[in-house]
């Protein structure tokens, strides 16, 4: 057998590196069509956004032209009005709920034998909450003392303290009480 070549031209393998470059063409393409349609759909997917955010520019500013002539067709004192009546209905509501029963059921379990309250005035505040200032006799200044740490032991009054103390004509002390009153719904919330 002879083992040599005779040809004048040798014999390349060049099938693999045709497949090899045929492959390489394959995935050069598909990379291309998968660019080409992604690009196309972005732009799409631009041209909607786009069109939408001019659609959404164009509604703000109709809004914002009724809000202003909305703004314009309103009576500044008319609203200035109205806000003063409902803070007047909110404040009789406010006093509506207040307990009369309630506070003198309190001052009832509370008060020495030796002290009379001649005066109660609550002032109800929606910021401040219910103020009590009432004004009482006692024969001493341990009667008032007694009355003020029966009430606060209640848990329904805060911030006890007697603005003015003074003995009057029969020698009975007269002082003025004042205290934040906290009614059983606001003492448990504040417990």
């Amino acid at each position: 057998m002879i083992r040599t070549n005779l040809a004048t031209r040798p014999f390349y393998n060049e099938r693999a590196v045709r497949l090899a470059l045929l492959l390489l063409a394959i995935v050069v393409a598909a990379a291309t069509a998968f660019n080409i349609t992604r690009v196309v759909q972005l732009s799409h997917n631009d041209t909607r956004l786009a069109t939408q955010a001019a659609r959404d520019e164009a509604r703000a500013a109709e809004l914002r032209a009724a809000a202003t002539r909305l703004r314009g067709t309103v009576d500044p004192r008319q609203i200035e009005f109205v806000s003063v009546e409902a803070r007047k209905a909110n404040d009789l509501i406010d006093r509506r709920t207040f307990s009369w029963t309630e506070l003198f059921n309190r001052f009832e379990t509370t008060l020495p034998a030796e002290v009379r309250i001649t005066s109660v005035r609550p002032k109800v505040d929606s910021k401040a909450g219910t103020t009590i200032t009432m004004t009482v006799l006692a024969r001493s200044v341990e009667d008032v003392n007694q009355f003020i740490e029966n009430l606060e032991k209640t848990g329904a009054f805060a911030d006890l303290f007697s603005r003015d103390e003074h003995f009057d004509e029969q020698g009975l002390l007269e002082a003025s009480l004042e205290a934040r009153y906290l009614p059983p719904a606001s003492a448990k919330g504040a417990q």
